[in-house]
């Protein structure tokens, strides 16, 4: 890598301190019971489908044995309504009885022997969202200890019945009761949800030094246009947002949702291409019993996944956008090698986008494209035309080889975007037909 580009990534990793625990170097991965199975505890009906132990192993057992865990995929992350209603005698949060009869230690070991890992959740506030027992300030030491003698490997900690007072003392409590205990636990915050995920309110120098990941915004749901509304949102807001990301310390636009009901093919393709051009978590929330070949394809997509896990860790940013709908997003990766996503926003029909790697800003020079999803593979120099056709709410994905080297410090010139933002050439005016 050449020097400039070196000390660009130095003083760009070095921009703010990440948490000092090892953990999530790389954007973390696994899944997550929220989006697909929420707070269903009515094992009696449904024992297969209600937040218990059983769904918990089931998914253990998919992610081992049908090729996840050799992904990376290793998370295996519980959420709200997991507990019982009160806590022990020594004040002790407990997991139910009934839906978890081996408790929550028993179920780490599980997930230990297979080589995987376990998420729990918990809140900052008197209660949990769901209403379930909080972890109000005097009992954050507590909770945290009680989650290391568990075996606990990641804690997403939520904001519900909490005031900004409460979350500015007790996020960064968290952060050193979780260190104190010796165990490396993974710290999920959504302190920044809760304040508007933006300064002046949300300091992400000082996220960068206490959470390995953040929740910034709303809850995705099971539906493109919610997938839609958070794209639209951390891209809108990449300047604040991409800088605070680096190894140890991620924005997190929430849940892969591929594999449920709310998406097509070519949108999971769309939110699995841009999540990994985000640098995001990559937490899958669908039935890995029931999962389609198509979305299983996607989701286990070796060459979006090596984007997304890409060492240097630096997130993407939209570099274009276009009146016609399409929008192009760019990463630098480890060896000089770069991602490329085009992304339709079009709802009408395949667009065809026309540009050269040279208007986005490459050097001269002959790249090697890999299509992510066709695994179809073309030399392209920086001068030649090329098309891409691209699906409506679909994406286009490329990964492009060395010697492909974009001009890294102009894209960051001063922590901002020069003087690329929008195209304005006009091939790409929208035809009369499309109008």
């Amino acid at each position: 890598m050449h020097l400039a580009v070196l000390l660009l990534v130095s003083a760009l990793s070095g921009a703010t301190l990440a948490l000092d625990n090892g953990e999530m170097r790389v954007p973390p991965m696994g899944w997550l019971a929220w989006e697909r199975f929420r707070c269903d505890i009515d094992c009696a009906h449904d024992p297969k489908n209600c937040i218990s132990e059983d769904l918990f192993i089931d998914m253990a057992d998919r992610l081992s044995e049908d090729g996840w865990r050799e992904l990376g995929y290793v998370y295996v992350n519980i959420d709200d309504c997991w507990s019982s209603m009160k806590r022990d005698e020594k004040g002790r949060l407990q997991a139910d009885p009934k839906r978890f009869p081996g408790g929550i230690h028993k179920l780490a070991r599980y997930m230990h022997d297979r080589g995987l890992k376990l998420g729990l959740y918990g809140d900052l506030g008197t209660h949990t969202c769901g209403g379930y027992p909080g972890t109000t300030l005097d009992k954050i030491e507590l909770d945290a200890q009680t989650l290391a003698d568990w075996e606990v490997d990641m804690f997403k900690f939520d904001g519900c019945y909490s005031n900004a007072t409460e979350q500015a003392k007790g996020y960064p409590l968290m952060s050193k009761a979780l260190n104190a205990t010796g165990r490396p636990i993974g710290y999920s915050c959504s302190w920044p949800a809760y304040q508007g995920g933006l300064p002046p309110k949300v300091n992400y120098t000082q996220l960068g030094e206490i959470c390995n990941l953040w929740r910034n915004y709303g809850d995705i749901q099971d539906s493109w246009d919610s997938v839609l509304n958070i794209i639209d949102w951390f891209f809108e807001n990449q300047e604040v947002l991409a800088p605070a990301a680096g190894p140890g310390k991620w924005n997190d636009p929430d849940m892969l949702i591929a594999g449920d009901f709310g998406l097509s093919m070519d949108q999971s393709r769309a939110q699995m291409a841009l999540w990994a051009i985000m640098a995001a978590p990559l937490f899958m929330s669908n039935d890995l019993r029931t999962i389609s070949s198509g979305a299983r394809s996607i989701l286990q997509n070796k060459m979006a996944i090596s984007i997304n896990q890409d060492a240097m860790g630096i997130q993407g940013r939209r570099i274009v956008k276009e009146k016609n709908g399409i929008d192009v997003s760019w990463r630098p990766l480890s060896n000089n090698a770069s991602a490329l996503v085009f992304f339709s926003r079009r709802n009408d029909m395949p667009y065809r986008y026309q540009t050269t790697l040279g208007k986005l800003n490459y050097t001269a020079g002959s790249y090697k494209i890999y299509d992510v999803f066709t695994e179809k593979t073309t030399t392209l120099k920086d001068t030649t035309g090329f098309v891409v056709s691209v699906n409506p709410t679909g994406v286009v994905m490329w990964h492009v080889s060395a010697p492909a080297k974009r001009n890294l410090r102009q894209f960051y010139k001063g922590g901002r975007l020069q003087g690329f933002a929008f195209g304005n050439d006009d091939e790409n005016v929208v035809p009369h037909a499309f109008l």
